[in-house]
C-alpha cells in the first residue's frame, strides 16, 4: 500500500529532525532577542555571563546542523550534553512540579539526541549526500 518502510523512514527522518532542531534555534534567537533577560536568568543561577554566547552557538549551530543533516552526530551529541547540563542546572528543584517537567522533558530531548547520534542522519540528509558523493569514486574505481 505504501511501499516499503524504507520509503516512509526516509521523509520520517526529515520530518523527526526538523522539530528538533528549530527547538533549539527558536530558543537561541529568543535569547539573542532578549539578551539582558537571558543573563539575568542564567545569573539566578550562579552562572557567568560569558556562558550566555556559547549557549546561544551550541542551540544555534546544532539546530541547523540536526535540520540540514550536516555532522549530524557531533551535533546531536553537543546537544545531548546539553539537555543533560540544562536538566541538571536550571530545572533540578524537583519538589516543583513544574520544574519536574521541564527536567524530564530535557532529559527525553537528551534521549532522542542520543538516538539520532547512534543512527545518524538518515538518507535525506548532507551527511548521506556527502557520503554517497564520497563513495562514489571508490566504487568506480573497484572495477572488476
Amino acid at each position: 500500500m505504501f511501499g516499503s518502510i524504507e520509503t516512509l523512514m526516509r521523509p520520517a527522518e526529515l520530518a523527526g529532525r526538523f522539530p528538533l532542531g528549530a527547538l533549539f534555534i527558536a530558543e537561541a534567537i529568543g535569547k539573542l532577542l532578549d539578551i539582558h533577560g537571558a543573563l539575568a536568568y542564567m545569573a539566578g543561577f550562579g552562572l557567568p555571563g560569558p556562558l550566555l554566547v556559547p549557549a546561544i552557538a551550541v542551540e544555534l549551530a546544532g539546530g541547523l546542523l540536526i535540520i540540514v543533516g550536516w555532522q549530524t552526530r557531533i551535533a546531536a551529541l553537543a546537544l545531548s550534553g546539553f539537555c543533560c547540563m540544562t536538566a541538571l542546572v536550571f530545572h533540578s528543584d524537583l519538589a516543583n512540579q513544574g520544574q519536574v517537567i521541564h527536567f524530564e522533558k530535557d532529559l527525553a530531548l537528551a534521549g532522542a539526541f542520543l538516538v539520532l547520534w547512534a543512527r545518524g542522519a538518515g538518507r535525506l540528509s548532507l551527511d548521506a549526500w556527502r557520503g554517497t558523493r564520497n563513495q562514489a569514486p571508490k566504487e568506480a574505481r573497484a572495477g572488476p
